[in-house]
């Protein structure tokens, strides 16, 4: 329900007369619809188009650089310093912006764990980013609504853009962070996953301070109360393998782990929906109903179904919706620690295995090398996979070191007994193009043996380039399958191809290398430069 008006942002500085807050999914999804920012989609989803921009903007984030982060930040690449009186220059230009314009505001939080909770106010121009934040934060009960105050603002202005010779910007779009003030200012681009993934970084940089490990995975719970997390980047299954119909759903993206639980940052699904079916992801085709936002999506005619094969407009095509749109779910979205992680790769190279057991030193070192590959078809020019290494699979969130974060799962990993598995869902006897992509029906028998326990029992063999374990058997899965050097054809060619890819790593690692342990380093691939 919404909040009474009159409500006032003058303690911003804002008088602006037309203030929409916390407005009910029914009345934003109305206004999107009469304001011609969206369409309806026959499942009732509403359906916008983001513009220019349909992913997230790297190069255009920053972080403001004061007198903690200038200490903690990993500057660089990654977190590009923004000055005190430059952010505070932009800002003021945004509010003149705002001035007199119709304001949509969401107030939510996240983490649901209690302790480490942070209170979110989102003001945005359009009424379907306000929807977004309603259906990806977690929502306030009614009662908290009236006495509700932010932790931290995000002010979103698609409309405006920055001047960079004057803003200090590199574009006319930017993400700014700014822990000192608490303001995550976000303007020239409407694509709404850059809330989400500011928030996400946000979390990166507070959460270890507590010694909670923050995480760029999914997590669910099987009916023996066991909690399994799924770590990837984004085409390499971590909200599809998550989806169990067996297991409850805690979360599909971002977690944290404290010393006894694990709980979801958010309260809704960000899902890629490219190439979406019903028979192949059924949950969250089903989760796709009235509310749900689809991003650069387009529909058919004639019926208005949404037609998930097309990526005329990118292939980063999302939907937005909230977790309990899912069948099973966990209430609240908290388990316990993970007695099952699982590092997800699209290895296009088709050298990795489809599933290996890791010791604690190389899971330390697969997850700072978080490896995945880019295949045709994903970005313009690609036309050869092209090895793709996000530490912690999070690269662009990270505000510290990597290394902070892969010594807090290290020292996770030596207090409790967990087995980790490394699961390739790419390319099998050859490489992309020659050979053929794993099954999804395999890749879910594999994990379900190793969640079972089926895999604890049975014969394994070592890959001899990158040192891995692999089961010699597994229920349902063909046993010439999990071997992937005799899955090859040409026994010489899969030989040269993991070399290409053992060095790729072992390059990558050299950055990383002075912060890790002998024993980590060694639980690389068996190969040098």
């Amino acid at each position: 329900m919404p909040v009474e008006l009159p409500f006032s942002l003058a303690y911003l500085g804002l008088k602006n007369k037309d203030i929409r807050r916390n407005l009910p999914v029914s009345e934003l999804v109305r206004q999107t619809l009469s304001t011609k920012q969206g369409f309806m989609a026959d499942s009732g989803a509403v359906m916008c188009d983001t513009g220019v921009f349909t992913g997230r903007a790297p190069k255009d984030k920053f972080i403001v650089n004061d007198e903690t982060t200038e200490y903690l930040v990993w500057w660089g690449e990654v977190n590009q310093s923004f000055s005190k009186s430059g952010f505070e220059q932009l800002y003021q230009k945004v509010l003149v912006y705002l001035a007199n314009k119709t304001l949509y505001i969401n107030d939510g939080y996240a983490c649901a764990a209690d302790a480490y909770r942070i209170n979110l106010r989102v003001i945005t121009e359009y009424p379907w980013q306000a929807l977004f934040a309603n259906n990806l934060f977690l929502r306030l009960k009614e009662s908290e609504l009236a006495d509700f105050n932010e932790d931290w603002l995000i002010i979103s202005v698609p409309g405006f853009f920055a001047t960079p010779h004057q803003d200090g910007t590199n574009s006319s779009n930017f993400t700014i962070i700014n822990f000192e003030k608490k303001v995550i200012l976000i303007g020239g681009t409407a694509y709404t996953g850059e809330i989400k993934k500011a928030v996400f970084t946000v979390l990166n940089y507070l959460l270890p301070q507590k010694r909670v490990l923050p995480m760029h995975c999914s997590a669910n719970i099987g009916l023996d109360g066991q909690t399994a997390l799924f770590f990837g980047l984004s085409g390499t299954g971590k909200t599809t393998l998550s989806a169990d119909a067996e297991r409850q759903l805690i979360g599909d993206d971002e977690h944290g782990w404290d010393d006894n639980q694990i709980f979801n940052f958010e309260g809704g699904c960000y899902a890629k929906c490219v190439n979406l079916t019903r028979a192949k992801e059924p949950q969250i085709y089903k989760a796709i109903k009235y509310g749900t936002l689809l991003e650069n999506t387009s529909f058919f005619p004639e019926s208005n179904q949404v037609n998930f094969a097309d990526i005329t407009e990118t292939e980063n095509t999302r939907a937005a919706y909230p977790i309990h749109n899912m069948d099973n779910v966990a209430v609240p979205s908290i388990g316990k620690s993970p007695k099952n992680i699982f590092f997800l790769t699209n290895d296009a190279f088709g050298v990795l295995p489809p599933i290996s057991k890791l010791t604690a030193d190389q899971a330390i070192y697969h997850f700072i090398s978080g490896y995945t590959a880019k295949v045709a078809g994903t970005e313009v020019g690609i036309k050869q996979p092209i090895t793709t290494f996000s530490a912690c699979y999070a690269k662009p969130f990270l505000p510290l070191h990597p290394m902070t974060y892969a010594l807090m799962l290290g020292k996770k990993l030596k207090k409790e007994k967990i087995n980790v598995w490394l699961v390739n869902t790419g390319w099998t006897g050859g490489n992309y193009g020659t050979g053929q992509r794993i099954a999804l029906a395999y890749t879910r028998a594999l994990i379900k043996a190793a969640l079972s326990g089926d895999l604890n029992t049975v014969e394994y063999g070592i890959d001899i380039t990158f040192g891995l374990s692999f089961p010699k058997t597994c229920p349902n899965v063909p046993q010439e399958m999990l071997n992937p050097e005799t899955n090859w054809a040409d026994n010489s060619q899969y030989r040269v191809t993991a070399k290409i890819l053992a060095l790729a790593f072992t390059k990558n690692f050299n950055q990383y290398k002075n912060y890790a342990a002998e024993t980590i380093v060694q639980a690389g691939p068996r190969v040098s430069i």
